[in-house]
């Protein structure tokens, strides 16, 4: 039993082994009509697809273009010369220049207002008077005292002289003369704090008391700001330490005012680094034409540092990184005339989106390469093959079209070129089309 089954497999695959066989023969001999049919040459060497024997009619010396033994294929762009500005942007706040609370120094009741909300005064202005009726009766009295302490003096002076009184009499009422003085200057100064002046000149806010109301002795009446000039509190990180200076240009737009920008100047710089956010605090002092901003408002300061006039900018896809440096390809003329590379280590500047500034080793109209650096790592001189992607294919210029050089194997000719010798159209490499009527 054992045996049947043995050879019935093997019967069974002889039977498949000759089916494929005559498959294969079959599949090759329909392939030999096609050919015979349409003139084709059997597959080998120099036909589609296959590779060009070395000195055969279309073969490239070297190997194809963009090969292992052929120029290198990469995309290029020029160098440009721009207009750069070397600055650093950040927020602020504003601030006026001079600011304060008004605030009385004792208590009392306000007998008169020497202000309107938002009214502009001038130093030494009177802004509240404070009821006073007891503290000029207190200068009346200590004035009074003092009369007759100095009346006093001048007796006892008269009768020293005609022998009548002692020298001590007359000390002792030139002292009481100096401490009558001292309690009209004491009096006073208690009636000059019950009037408020303002300090500078400004502008008052909204007050927070009415005539007539009592307040205590630090309580808050009114704000008072210049806002004839405001100064922009801002941050920068403390590597610009070494770059920022008193006196330097800022720029400063606010968002609640589009399309006006204002000019100022660096007028302090921070005497320390913050150690929390490693910043250094900057104020920046800036004109208020037309009174049209306020403290607190949201500003954008930028910093100009320097403006170059023709720097020179490449595309970022230029750049190759090689451990710690940058390293472009610039494309040149060889020997031969025919482009080749030459690689250069970059010194980068500023950087814009999509474009970073060459600071060394380029000008303007200078050719870099911007894709296909692998074979260029290699070595310098290589030669390369510059690939426009912006023409399309078959096009004048392009694979396969008039002047475009030799295209693909297998490509189509291009639409309105001229028919191959013999009549016969171009067609696929190694395949000869049959020819026209």
């Amino acid at each position: 039993m054992k045996k049947i089954h043995t050879v019935v497999a093997v019967i069974g695959i002889a039977i498949a082994g000759g089916g494929a066989w005559w498959w294969q023969n079959k599949a090759g001999s329909v392939d030999a009509q096609v050919a015979a049919g349409t003139g084709a040459k059997p597959a080998g060497p120099g036909a589609a697809g296959g590779p060009t024997a070395p000195g055969a009619p279309g073969a490239r010396p070297g190997g194809a273009p963009g090969g292992p033994g052929g120029p290198a294929a990469v995309e290029v762009a020029k160098a440009e010369a721009l207009r750069l500005t070397d600055d650093v942007q950040a927020l602020g706040t504003l601030k006026s220049r001079q600011s304060v609370v008004v605030r009385p120094e004792v208590s009392g009741r306000i007998a008169k207002l020497g202000f309107a909300d938002g009214q502009t005064v001038k130093q030494g202005q009177l802004l509240v008077q404070l009821e006073d009726t007891l503290q000029q009766a207190q200068v009346r009295q200590a004035e009074a005292q003092a009369s007759i302490a100095r009346a006093n003096l001048q007796r006892s002076r008269e009768l020293l002289a005609q022998g009548f009184v002692s020298q001590s009499a007359v000390d002792q009422n030139a002292a009481n003369l100096l401490v009558g003085d001292a309690q009209v200057a004491l009096a006073q100064a208690q009636l000059a704090r019950m009037k408020v002046l303002a300090p500078f000149n400004g502008t008052v806010g909204i007050r927070a008391v009415d005539v007539g109301g009592y307040v205590k002795d630090g309580a808050d009446i009114v704000a008072l700001e210049d806002l004839s000039s405001l100064v922009v509190e801002f941050s920068l990180p403390e590597r610009f330490l070494d770059r920022l200076r008193v006196g330097q240009p800022v720029d400063v737009t606010m968002d609640a005012l589009p399309g006006r920008p204002f000019k100022g100047r660096i007028e302090v710089l921070d005497s320390q680094v913050d150690r929390n956010g490693r910043a250094l605090l900057v104020h920046a002092r800036i004109d208020n034409p037309g009174v049209v901003l306020r403290p607190g408002m949201f500003a954008r300061p930028r910093v100009v540092f320097a403006v170059r006039e023709a720097a020179v900018v490449i595309p970022e896809e230029a750049l190759v990184p090689q451990g710690a440096r940058q390293l472009i390809f610039k494309v040149v003329d060889g020997p031969d005339g025919k482009k080749v590379s030459q690689r250069l280590e970059a010194k980068i500047g500023l950087r814009l989106p999509g474009k970073v500034e060459i600071l060394e080793g380029l000008v303007a109209g200078d050719v870099v390469v911007t894709a296909g650096h692998s074979r260029l790592l290699r070595g310098d001189a290589t030669p390369l093959r510059v690939v426009d992607l912006s023409k399309p294919p078959g096009g004048p210029g392009g694979p396969g079209g008039k002047g475009g050089g030799e295209g693909p194997p297998g490509a189509p000719a291009a639409p309105g070129a001229a028919p191959a010798p013999g009549g016969a159209a171009s067609g696929p490499a190694g395949v000869k089309a049959p020819a026209q009527p």
